[in-house]
């Protein structure tokens, strides 16, 4: 089952149905918002079954899909907790800025990030400044029911009701200056965007495995192939980043939780889910980052493909635009 928000004049827009080929979508009567799905979600997902059983049994039912309509599946979320769960990531990065080389610690890395936006997937990502470094961050994520407070890893993953496509912006260049005052980030993490669609775990058949999503990643600048790294090298997966985000607290339904850049050990093949990633290879093996981040008029483009073949989160193309007043 996939889920799509369409825009109908609302903060939060009205919920549809898409059927399998990514083409209709139908309103819901069950729930006329995500979050109130969410908040509901054992009692409606019955009817949200049927319907979606009824939309693909009948090629008259619903109407096409627009992607210029479409918004985020939550054009503004609960919580936004974005993990930082590859390894060869943080090796690259770690050994590029003369940073101890250390990998990933034992105890998860997680911060709490800006959710009371995400950008819509097609359109225009407006940032302040080009010197502020604009990069791209493609991750996956899950959406999660309610999560009691102490939830152990062995029991997180029936929490996931959904997996999204997120592009994480970042401002590369005012990371350090915000890193080094020890308060954590702001400026430098502007408003996420995601791809249209948020399907349920069994959409991905066996690439749902291990709590994590081992599907590519596949990332196009400007129409140029840029990465199409693996999800399933999570140095722990999302039931271990649930897990430690709950140790303190209980997670609302609705809570979004990102795995952080996806990076594998091959990405001399593969490529980068990120611009400073793709820099930090760059300086290590040639001396110098040489690789520009983006310029206002640049376009991103995120995708995944189902293992059978076909888009599996919907058409997801941003273009940067720059000093128009952010």
């Amino acid at each position: 089952m996939r889920l799509l928000t369409l825009s109908d004049g609302t903060r939060d827009g009205r919920l549809h149905l898409v059927d399998r080929d990514g083409a209709r979508v139908l309103p819901l009567a069950e729930a006329r918002t995500l979050q109130e799905a969410m908040d509901h979600w054992d009692a409606v997902l019955p009817g949200l079954r049927a319907a979606q059983e009824r939309l693909d049994a009948d090629p008259e039912l619903g109407e096409p899909f627009d992607p210029a309509r479409a918004l985020a599946p939550f054009p503004r979320a609960c919580q936004w907790l974005d993990g930082s769960a590859f390894e060869t990531h943080s090796l690259l990065i770690q050994r590029a800025w003369g940073l101890p080389v250390t990998g990933l610690p034992e105890r998860p890395l997680m911060y709490q990030g800006l959710s009371d936006r995400f950008l819509p997937p097609n359109g225009v990502a407006r940032f302040p400044s080009e010197a502020d470094g604009i990069d791209f961050e493609g991750e996956f994520a899950v959406v999660l029911g309610d999560v009691p407070m102490g939830t152990p890893a062995e029991e997180a993953a029936r929490h996931v009701r959904l997996v999204m496509l997120v592009n994480d912006w970042s401002l590369r260049a005012l990371g350090p200056v915000e890193m080094a005052t020890g308060f954590g980030w702001l400026q430098c993490k502007p408003a996420c965007a995601a791809a249209p669609f948020a399907v349920t775990p069994d959409e991905l058949g066996p690439a749902w495995d291990r709590a994590r999503v081992c599907l590519p990643l596949e990332i196009l600048r400007n129409g140029t192939p840029f990465g199409r790294a693996n999800g399933s090298e999570m140095h722990v997966g999302f039931d271990r980043l649930i897990a430690h985000a709950a140790y303190s607290r209980d997670l609302p339904a609705g809570t979004i939780l990102g795995s952080g850049t996806v990076a594998n050990a091959a990405y001399a093949e593969v490529g980068s889910s990120c611009i400073a990633e793709r820099r930090a290879i760059e300086q290590l093996e040639g001396g110098a980052a040489t690789t520009p981040f983006l310029a206002t008029g640049e376009r991103v483009e995120m995708r995944s493909r189902r293992p059978e073949g076909g888009d599996l989160f919907g058409p997801f193309v941003q273009t940067v635009q720059a000093g128009s007043g952010g």
